[in-house]
């Protein structure tokens, strides 16, 4: 069965309207994409920003109406914002094909150091003696692909080899999906606790954990002002942004015992060094940053 897909260029104000209008016409998926290839690497805290020029796509299984459907589109869109051209809506008919299937084949198992590997729940597992981490990718950030988790999953396997990682508390700051801290029990850590300011990565989290088996009574999650005030964990990542980091500083500093150790991704090469500096300031010590395709992990320990 072939499908039918909607297509415009909008501004970022544009975008919440123009998806509302395409669901009640009854679109089987909405997607945004950036027109221009322009990455958005630093948006502020709590806000979901868009491109300057951004491509919004809707996905229908119904052929029949197109001349009808556009018609009320442009309608409720002169309705909605009064004296506003509605975008230029164009259409085309796609050939039928396993959508899930071609989105499921973009997402092979990956080995992350020595012992630990991501495998898609549909996949098996390339090395079964080996530390399997089974993970859906969904919409919270962190599958293992992007270089930021990437290099923290491999300090996680690499702290686990040096002895590190065993019967060790973790606190992952800004989880997302989970990933670090549920790697992290895999490889030997006693719990884990993961916090987020968004409530659907701590949904994710919970889910991934679930998945792979790993107890509720190992993983608590939380929202960062739940966390206890005086808690100290041996292992701290957080795989955030770098402004975020800076600004949190202090907390994040504050959480990492003594004798700890630390992981901090999420930054653009070109910030790594106000990132170090804002954590040596408070007390510990950093190791040379870990660079990769732009991305930086840096790493540090607080003295015994």
């Amino acid at each position: 069965m072939p499908w039918l897909q909607l297509k415009a260029r909008i501004a970022p104000e544009q975008a919440e309207l123009l998806e509302e209008l395409l669901l009640a016409e009854g679109a089987t998926a909405i997607t945004l994409q950036d027109a221009q290839d322009d990455p958005l690497f630093e948006p502020e805290r709590g806000t979901t920003p868009l491109w300057d020029e951004t491509v919004l796509t809707g996905l229908y299984d119904d052929l029949e109406g197109l001349s009808a459907m556009l018609e009320r589109l442009a309608a409720a869109w002169a309705e909605a914002v009064p004296g506003e051209p509605c975008p230029e809506i164009e259409h085309e008919l796609l050939d039928d094909q396993d959508w899930e299937r071609a989105w499921m084949d973009d997402f092979q198992p990956l080995r992350m150091g020595e012992r630990l590997w991501i495998v898609p729940s549909w996949h098996a597992a390339p090395d079964p003696a080996a530390v399997n981490l089974h993970l859906d990718p969904g919409l919270a950030f962190g599958t293992g692909t992007h270089p930021t988790t990437a290099l923290c999953l491999e300090w996680l396997d690499g702290l686990a080899v040096a002895g590190e990682l065993a019967g060790r508390e973790v606190l992952d700051v800004g989880c997302g999906s989970g990933i670090l801290a549920i790697a992290a029990l895999k490889l030997g850590a006693r719990r884990a606790t993961g916090t987020d300011i968004d409530p659907q990565a701590l949904s994710a989290s919970r889910d991934n954990a679930q998945r792979n088996a790993i107890p509720d009574t190992a993983f608590e999650l939380c929202y960062p002002e739940q966390l206890d005030a005086s808690a100290s964990f041996p292992v701290v990542i957080a795989n955030i942004l770098a402004g975020p980091l800076v600004e949190l500083a202090a907390e994040i500093a504050g959480r990492v015992a003594p004798g700890g150790r630390l992981a901090l991704s999420g930054i653009l090469e070109a910030q790594a060094e106000e990132v170090r500096a804002a954590y040596v300031a408070q007390g510990l010590a950093m190791d040379e940053p870990e660079v990769r395709e732009g991305w930086v992990r840096l790493s540090g320990r607080r003295a015994a």
